[in-house]
């Protein structure tokens, strides 16, 4: 069933959904939980994460006051010297990013990751950290190799993530497949829905990836989408960490729409550990052609 109205009408709250325990039981003591928001751009920026009038983007602002609503709190930075530091105060770490982010050049002239930071990153999700990306996070730290090309090595942080950004055509209504309606944030979303949003393009998929939203390309505009499905939204595990990451992001609207922030807050939940689902890898089973960048 496709309720193309689901998304005026309804949120995650409304659906009963508690994304968030108020607070987290740590060693008989209480906590807040604690999601660390990383959005530097070492490459383009997108509007969604820039400074509105010197004050937080329109994405700081929305995550902050859904995890406000939830009892989290919402840590916003631009600043790559956070990865040096200690990440043990959070529980998450999501990243709305792009280009290389330890190159010291950036739009607002923000510190860079160090390569240690990198390393650190990685090893702290592999440890058990949760991670999730948005929209550009495909875009950052790309692999060595042209870029409509698939590749056989990728990047560290590419293989955490899981998949690696292409192309994106024109901004434009495109249909969602729901891959698998039982994880957290889907509930009540049907079997499809149709959004406009910047879609974006993309390869490098870990085999064993969990696929939650699949792109449906027939019909789109744009030469990038002259392709087989592919998983557009997923969910896997890395090493003891779980990672989650979903092309959508690029449009304000897209962050104010009552069913996004139900999908992503799923996601959250699920990283953090407040929600289970079955993520048995499925993309050969969903998307056996997601790799094959032409038809």
């Amino acid at each position: 069933m496709r309720r193309r109205d689901f998304m005026l009408r309804t949120g995650a709250t409304a659906l009963g959904l508690s994304i968030f325990p108020l607070r987290r039981i740590t060693a008989g003591a209480t906590r807040t939980p604690k999601i660390l928001y990383f959005t530097r751009s070492a490459g383009y920026e997108h509007s969604a994460v820039a400074p509105i009038d010197g004050g937080p983007s329109v994405s700081d602002r929305v995550l902050t006051e859904v995890g406000r609503r939830e009892g989290v709190e919402v840590v916003c930075t631009k600043d790559g010297r956070v990865f040096d530091e200690p990440l043990d105060p959070y529980d998450v770490i999501a990243f709305y990013t792009c280009g290389d982010l330890c190159n010291p050049e950036s739009k607002h002239q923000t510190p860079p990751m160090s390569p240690d930071g990198k390393k650190r990153l990685l090893d702290a999700v592999a440890a058990g950290k949760g991670f999730v990306g948005f929209h550009s996070a495909a875009d950052s730290f790309h692999s060595q190799g042209p870029r409509n090309e698939v590749q056989t090595e990728v990047d560290p942080y590419i293989a955490m993530l899981g998949g690696e950004f292409v192309s994106h055509g024109p901004q434009q209504v495109a249909t969602m497949q729901v891959t698998s309606p039982n994880f957290p944030g889907l509930e009540g979303v049907g079997d499809s829905f149709d959004l406009n949003e910047e879609w974006y393009a993309l390869k490098n998929f870990a085999k064993d990836m969990h696929v939650i939203l699949m792109q449906e390309t027939e019909g789109m505009k744009g030469d990038c989408y002259q392709r087989p499905p592919f998983p557009s939204t997923w969910a896997r595990k890395h090493g003891d960490g779980r990672v989650y990451y979903t092309a959508l992001g690029h449009r304000h609207d897209v962050w104010e729409n009552p069913m996004c922030q139900q999908i992503v807050m799923g996601g959250f939940a699920w990283v953090m550990r407040q929600a289970d689902a079955d993520v048995t890898p499925n993309l050969e089973k969903v998307a056996p052609k997601a790799n094959q960048l032409s038809r």
